[in-house]
């Protein structure tokens, strides 16, 4: 089954997957701010399937200029549980693609050289989970 998303629906989909890791990245401040974002990028650009496709292309009109990590949170948190409801509706296997996706950035995005991930960079993934699991 194909999908068809509008304009509209790609920056949902492209704010809310790297929304997330940048997220991660301001979680991972007391660490390494630059390596969880780059971790968390490379994971996103090796998506496959209509989603990997949608976040391959440059974000057109996507802007996370909030001042603080909640105004950014705000927005990203809400676009993930959108983006989730859009591709469960049109193709629950693009859904579950897109889940596993922002897993994975999330999930490389909190490695550091511990073996543990922070405390901020765990809790911000389980709030990452929890925007997509309300769906």
């Amino acid at each position: 089954m194909g999908i068809t998303l509008t304009d509209q629906d790609k920056l949902t989909l492209q704010t809310a997957a790297h929304g997330a890791v940048y997220l991660m990245a301001y979680a991972a401040v007391a660490h390494s701010p630059h390596r969880a974002a780059t971790n968390g990028s490379f994971a996103l650009y090796s998506a496959t399937g209509q989603v990997g496709h949608v976040l391959a292309e440059k974000p057109k009109g996507m802007k996370l200029n909030g001042k603080s990590t909640a105004e950014i949170a705000d927005e990203v948190l809400p676009a993930l549980t959108a983006a989730m409801e859009l591709l469960k509706k049109q193709d629950p296997a693009e859904a579950d693609n897109f889940r596993s996706t922002v897993a994975v950035a999330v999930e490389a995005a909190a490695q550091t050289r511990n073996a543990q991930p922070s405390p901020a960079l765990a809790e911000m993934a389980r709030k990452i989970t929890q925007a997509i699991d309300a769906a």
